[in-house]
This record gives C-alpha cells, structure tokens and sequence, in this order.
C-alpha cells in the first residue's frame, strides 16, 4: 500500500480573548492526542502551539512506534516493580494499535530490531529478552545481516510529520480551536497569555517535551532539553534494511521508508556537554558521525539530502514529568525519546485529570 499524502494544516495566530474549558500549550502528538480525549468528553478545547504544527520533535523525530519506556524493560522492571513496569508495556502495545486505527494511511507493522552494537550489550539484550518472555511479552531473538540482538514483532514505524497533520486537520474538524505561531508567554491557574492574545480556561495542559523546562522552569530539577539529530538520503538501492533498528543502547537509530530513503540518527552522547542545549540546529561534529555511520555501518552510498535536529525532553527518572504545577496547570513531558507512544498515554491521561475523570492511563501515571 503506498504511503497517504502528507497533509498541509494551517491555522491562525491567537489574538485578543478566548475561553474554553481546557487550554492545550503544545500542538505535538501529546498535545493532540490530549485535544481528542477532550473532545471525546465534550469539552471546549483551545490549543496553541509556538511554532507550526508538527515544527518540534513531533514531526521531527526517528518515527519509531517502540513499546515500553524509555529504560528497557529489564531495567523498567527494577526501577517500577513488576506490575507496573509490565501495565505501562501492554498500554504502549495497545497505543500502536489506537496510532494505527487514527491513522491508519501513515503507519507500517514491520516489527523492530535492537542490535547489540555496545559494550555488554549481548548480555543485555538476554536479560531483557528474559524478563519479558518471564512476563508473556512479546519478544524473539534475532541474527540478520547487521549483527545479533532482539526483535519485537509488534512495534510499528511511521512518518510524524502527517500523523501530527493528520491529528491536528481532524481536531479542528471536530471543533476545536487550534493556533500556530501562538508562543504561551504566561501560564496561570486561569489561562495563558500570548504575544497577540490570551485563553480563560478552567484547566491548562502544557503538553510540551522539549523546552518543558524553559516554559516551566519549576521542573528544571526533573527535566532537562537535549538535541536529537538526525539525516536523510535519497532512496537508497543499495542496501535494504528489513525493519526500523537500533543499536548501541538505543544511541543510533535508523529506519528505511517505503521509497527507500534512510533516516538515521544518533551520537547525543559523543557530545553530551554540548547537546543538553535548547538549539534545535544540526552540528557539524554530530552530522560527521552520521554520515560515517551511514557509510561504513549501513553500508550505502546514496546520497544525504536532508540534515535537521528536534528538542527532545529527558526526565530525571523512569517516568516522564506528569504532574500538577501552578493551581490547575498540568504538565506532562521529558518523555527521554520515548514521546511517539508514552507521550500519547500521558497525554490522554491529562485529558482525564483535566475534566475530573478516570481512565486507566491516568491509573499509570498518578497510581493510588
């Protein structure tokens, strides 16, 4: 089936006075996500985001749709306890099958590979492998042309870039009302006030990953802003890469599109001082890396056309930032890479908190 086309969504910048029920501060896949649930609830909703819709990480990122958190689950299980760590798991597989039914134009089922491509990192990926065959997880070993590791049948790829489109074109039809170019300069208990405009809400929803810590700087113990960067070639023919992967703990990280192009990206941590950063532009030390990885890792030799970089949140701990600042305002975010389905959970569950409610994702984030 070939790829949907990309759809162009525009909206207008906020000016003067608005009111609703709920405001949404980030236009990103947490952010919609958490405009539908409202909608889904009858409230009135207002969104804005600083920039276009899908500019951020959210149209920005590796389009990889990962089951689990952040840590791998090994590692989850023993920073959440068992239960815990296995709910958030099985919610994140059945995220992957609610992205797929919404957009259904802009998701590919191919499975996902970790290649143990680091220090230590075979008998990591079996003390993974063990602990989720341990909790009846879907998990198998695999052994391809690009080494040795795990493969995880349900995970999913996807172009972010029209999904988020696609969700912010859908909300506006269900009668929201969304703003671009709309930066959020205060954040009360009773609205957000912009450059040109301002919002009276009962509830406020900061749903915002990267630069969750500049626009709130009461979590900038629980969050920090990295660069994530990226690159992309022309359709690539001679090489063929069988399903998304990632390698060296997660660090690099590639995926092949329907028309052959490669997106890859990786090397944060070749230059961590550096990359904690608000800049969303690509370096020349990173972009060197990726290309050299490219060349002698992937082993094509078709030519880079795009390089760009995204902000990306990264929490102090297992768990994203998903917490009530302010009086009313809730913030979710620093989802460590991880935003594409636990951003997606967070953001649903915050469309509960907002209107009073319940619903097992808020379970998960806020548990008794």
């Amino acid at each position: 089936m070939g790829r949907a086309p990309v759809e162009q969504a525009s909206f207008p910048q906020l000016s003067g006075g608005h009111g609703a029920d709920v405001c949404v501060v980030g236009l990103g896949g947490s952010g919609l996500t958490a405009v539908h649930a409202l909608l889904d609830q009858g409230a009135r909703v207002i969104g804005i985001d600083a920039r276009q819709v899908a500019s951020g990480a959210a149209g920005r990122n590796g389009g990889l749709l990962l089951a689990g958190l952040a840590p791998f689950y090994h590692d989850a299980v023993r920073l959440l306890g068992r239960d815990r760590a296995k709910a958030f798991y099985l919610a994140t597989i059945q995220e992957q099958e609610r992205v797929a039914a919404a957009t259904p134009g802009h998701v590919r089922r191919t499975g996902s590979l970790r290649i143990a491509d680091g220090h230590g990192e075979g008998e990591d990926c079996a003390a993974q492998r063990a602990a989720m065959e341990d909790d009846g997880l879907p998990v198998e070993g695999h052994d391809g042309p690009f080494g040795v590791g795990l493969r995880f049948p349900t995970d999913m790829c996807f172009n972010p870039l029209a999904r988020t489109r696609a969700l912010s074109s859908q909300a506006a039809a269900r009668g929201a009302a969304l703003f671009e170019n709309s930066a959020a300069i205060e954040i009360t208990a009773e609205g957000v006030r912009t450059e040109l405009g301002a919002v009276n809400a009962d509830r406020i929803i900061v749903a915002v990953d990267g630069g969750l810590d500049r626009l709130l700087p009461e979590l900038g113990d629980r969050v920090r802003t990295a660069r994530l960067q990226m690159l992309g070639t022309e359709p690539a023919r001679d090489v063929t890469l069988q399903a998304p992967m990632y390698l060296r703990y997660g660090y690099e990280y590639v995926q092949q599109l329907e028309s052959g192009t490669i997106a890859l990206g990786g090397f944060r941590d070749r230059f961590e001082a550096v990359e904690w950063t608000q800049e969303s532009s690509p370096t020349v030390e990173i972009q060197e890396l990726l290309e050299e990885f490219l060349r002698a890792r992937i082993g094509t030799k078709a030519a880079i056309t795009h390089r760009w970089a995204a902000s990306v949140g990264y929490s102090s701990g297992p768990l994203p930032v998903f917490e009530q600042v302010r009086g009313g305002v809730i913030a979710l975010g620093g989802y460590s890479g991880t935003g594409n389905l636990v951003g997606a959970l967070a953001g649903r569950a915050a469309a509960a908190w907002a209107m009073g409610g319940s619903s097992p994702e808020l379970d998960l984030f806020r548990p008794e």
